[in-house]
């Protein structure tokens, strides 16, 4: 071997062990927020929805995410909420009216423009919109973090709904996420309107009926808690759980599904009918499955998939194609006065 092929080929080794390190790094720090979010499901003193969303963005971004600035940006809001709470008389007058107040205050800071008072000079307070452009996070898995809503004030409907959760939690009330196809809208109780709907990309208080005019809702995803039903905080951490997979998958595409596999499963044992974990659980088996070199195990792989895939139709999930979805999301919009639960005035 020649002086020059040798240290060629201990550059590209070298090369490789550098690049073996930084994955290790990497995937160091999804091992370690899949530990914090596995840790509020097993104790629920150690639940925090804004932890558990920002260690998943902070693994994603490899370490970089500003929590600094994010924790000012919340402080900033949550400031403006007990001020909007202070300074205004709710007419609403039930025994909830101190909760009440403050779902009020969150959604009139994430879709109101607020004149604010600084040393006697009235600046205007520029709220949330939604950003059209790649909604499902295809180019960047950024587009649907709440750390980018944050940065600015454009978001959709993953980002914005896991932000408005975050506030009420920091204002001490709670915000009950629930899922359309998809879709991630808030729904809250109270004790003059029983259950609503608080749809944070177009500001408006929907009835069910617009979710189920998408036409993908069957009614077994609603007796099934597949869609409509007010998560709690153990299924919302589900959701984060999937996010923290999902990201896994688009940071290392090549990836075995072991850790993939191990975010679904956590979060199916917390929400049993979660959709879109079983459908990651059963993508990902299929995936190992095209892999399996043994024609024996390959089959019994293929007899197992084909139950997971049976299960997901039979709790009443349908698939909703992309366009469908954001055409749908528009009716909102252009049929708002079919959709609006006009009872409800903040």
């Amino acid at each position: 071997m020649t002086k020059y092929k040798f240290l060629l080929l201990l550059f590209s080794f070298s090369k490789f062990c550098a690049n073996a390190q930084i994955r290790e790094s990497q995937e160091k720090k999804f091992e370690q927020s899949y530990t914090l979010l596995n840790s509020m499901l097993v104790n629920e003193n150690n639940y925090s929805f804004k932890k558990a969303v920002f260690s998943v963005e902070n693994a994603f971004l490899d370490n970089q995410l500003d929590t600094i600035f994010l924790n000012k940006q919340i402080k900033s809001l949550n400031s403006l909420c007990n001020s909007i709470i202070n300074e205004r008389e709710l007419k609403y007058y039930e025994k909830d009216k101190t909760t009440v107040n403050k779902w009020a205050s969150v959604f009139q800071v994430m879709h109101d423009t607020i004149p604010v008072n600084i040393n006697d000079t009235i600046y205007r307070y520029i709220p949330f919109g939604y950003d059209f452009n790649d909604v499902f996070g295809h180019k960047t898995r950024e587009n649907l973090f709440v750390s980018k809503l944050l940065q600015t004030h454009k978001g959709n409907c993953h980002s914005l709904p896991y932000l408005y959760k975050i506030l009420c939690e920091e204002l001490g009330t709670k915000a009950n996420l629930a899922l359309a196809p998809n879709h991630i809208y808030i729904k809250h109780r109270s004790i003059k309107d029983g259950w609503y709907n608080t749809e944070l990309t177009s500001g408006i208080f929907p009835i069910d009926a617009w979710i189920m005019a998408s036409g993908f809702v069957h009614i077994d995803a609603i007796r099934n808690g597949v869609y409509m039903k007010a998560l709690n905080n153990k299924e919302s951490i589900a959701l984060v759980l999937i996010d923290l997979a999902d990201n896994y998958n688009a940071k290392f595409p090549n990836n075995d599904g072991t850790f993939v596999l191990k975010c679904a499963e956590t979060a199916i044992l917390n929400y049993p009918n979660f959709a879109t974990a079983l459908i990651l659980r059963a993508e990902t088996h299929k995936k190992q499955m095209k892999k399996e070199q043994n024609q024996k195990k390959a089959k019994q792989m293929l007899l197992d998939l084909e139950k997971e895939y049976t299960y997901i139709h039979e709790i009443g999930y349908r698939n909703m194609p992309e366009d469908m979805y954001l055409n749908w999301l528009i009716t909102l919009k252009t049929e708002r006065n079919k959709y609006e639960n006009t009872t409800l005035k903040k």
